[in-house]
């Protein structure tokens, strides 16, 4: 394993317990609010299997399986975080639609078009590879199905920009110190992660990654002032 992923490994495995608790408090409760627009661009008929990867503690999967009668298999490498939300998905109403899986994104162990779509959340920056990783989540992706993800966003505009830095760099360290040890350096290592992300692979970059693995008609969407964003797109000829 990489020094990035086992970098993951130790990230989560601390924040696991407080996960659901203070992801919103520290996003404003935006991230909320991503995770059901990202669902929103997911179109799947009746009785259709949807694949979520980077699942965490649930929320995307509880989510999309909230939104119709969809199964969803909810795959993450951590075990403490599928641990962290197997209560709160066998609590809902819609739990056993849910069926966790610990696995990696950069090898799935589905065979080729296994689902009707694919959703991640902040994936793609605790990955060696992100060009790899998008080529195998397209793999078990069926003709025409969607591919959708949420992610931080960088703020563009000079104002929202220089808070963004602030808040990342100051506030979110502070307010995670609060919680716990385990959030403090989670609180750190967050802003210089998005940024180095995006510094590396601005987003028609990232557009340009989506499409090599694929994916067409991709669209984006950038939420609650340039924090956060949600791609999406399909699998097939372009011309349909």
């Amino acid at each position: 394993m990489s020094k990035r992923k086992r970098h993951a490994q130790r990230l989560f495995a601390g924040i696991a317990p407080e996960y659901e608790r203070m992801g919103p408090l520290l996003s404003f409760a935006q991230d909320a609010r991503w995770r059901r627009f990202m669902v929103s661009r997911v179109d799947v008929t009746p009785g259709a299997w949807v694949l979520d990867v980077a699942a965490g503690t649930g929320l995307v999967a509880r989510e999309l399986a909230g939104a119709g009668p969809t199964h969803v298999v909810a795959l993450d490498q951590s075990e403490a975080m599928l641990r962290a939300g197997a209560e709160a998905s066998r609590r809902g109403a819609n739990g056993r639609r849910i069926v966790a899986v610990l696995g990696q994104a950069e090898r799935l162990p589905f065979a080729d078009e296994s689902f009707d779509a694919v959703t991640f959340t902040y994936l793609l920056r605790y990955v060696d590879d992100p060009q790899a990783t998008l080529a195998e989540l397209g793999r078990v992706l069926r003709a025409g199905g969607t591919l959708a993800c949420t992610e931080f966003h960088v703020p563009r505009g000079p104002i929202t920009h220089t808070g963004w830095r602030a808040y990342t760099g100051l506030v979110m360290p502070a307010v995670g110190r609060l919680a716990s040890p385990a959030w403090h350096d989670a609180a750190r290592f967050l802003g210089p992660s998005i940024a180095a992300f995006y510094e590396r692979y601005p987003l028609p970059e990232q557009v340009r990654m989506w499409q090599s693995a694929g994916l067409h008609h991709v669209r984006t969407r950038v939420l609650s002032l340039g924090a956060g964003i949600v791609i999406s797109g399909t699998k097939g000829d372009p011309a349909r």
